[in-house]
């Protein structure tokens, strides 16, 4: 698999390194467009995601601001949703959009979601076994037919790294769902413009490739690993 030192495995990384880079711009520019662009009903990130929340029967989240950028997120765990500052007080399309997005995981997770379910209690196990997977594959490859282990050590890199890949095939699902449920909640009501839901709609649209970009980088990665071990056998 070796060519002149080079690994030609790597080339199988090529085209998601090429698409992960284009879905990181897609969705930064697309949520930059729509940032400038402010929402007719006034509201912020943080009063749209209150607003969606009481309009479901759920008073137990609590909305927050968290440092960063696009570090939005909901924790199931403590029920919190966590919106970036410019996105928890801001009033524009996209601070409603990406608001609307994270609640769209508490209402998955008020109704029993399974999916988000399953990826949260695969998530302490699949952390722990995605930071070893790499550094125990590369130690079996390093040491080759020295030692009658080192088969066994990337087998297991490999069974680790295939956690990781199926949680990035989980989390597909959820996020979808998320957006699905969202742009529900903005039509549903009228609380937003037709204009402004299809607006947001494109930011969501967006933010839903960074994901497609992870689980494709994971699973073509999963390949490499393969290709390598079977070169070793």
């Amino acid at each position: 698999m070796m060519f002149f030192g080079f690994d030609r495995t790597f080339l199988l990384l090529i085209p998601a390194m090429f698409f992960a880079m284009w879905a990181q711009w897609r969705v930064k520019s697309t949520f930059d467009r729509f940032s400038r662009v402010r929402a007719a009903n006034g509201l912020t990130g943080r009063d749209m995601a209150r607003q969606i929340m009481a309009r479901n029967g759920v008073t137990d989240v609590e909305v927050e601001p968290v440092a960063g950028e696009l570090s939005d997120h909901y924790d199931p765990r403590v029920r919190k949703v966590r919106l970036s500052q410019s996105n928890f007080a801001g009033g524009s399309i996209s601070s409603i959009a990406v608001a609307a997005h994270e609640v769209g995981h508490v209402l998955q997770h008020h109704e029993g979601y399974f999916p988000l379910a399953f990826r949260s209690g695969m998530a302490p196990a699949v952390g722990i076994a995605s930071t070893a997977a790499m550094p125990l594959f590369l130690i079996g490859l390093l040491i080759g037919q020295r030692l009658p282990f080192a088969g066994w050590l990337m087998d297991l890199g490999i069974v680790f790294f295939a956690g990781a890949v199926l949680f990035h095939l989980v989390t597909l699902p959820v996020e979808f769902d998320a957006s699905k449920r969202a742009l529900a909640q903005l039509t549903s009501t009228g609380a937003v413009l037709p204009e402004e839901v299809a607006g947001a709609k494109k930011v969501l649209d967006a933010a839903a490739l960074t994901y497609v970009a992870a689980a494709a980088m994971a699973a073509l990665q999963l390949l490499r690993l393969l290709a390598l071990r079977n070169s070793r056998r």
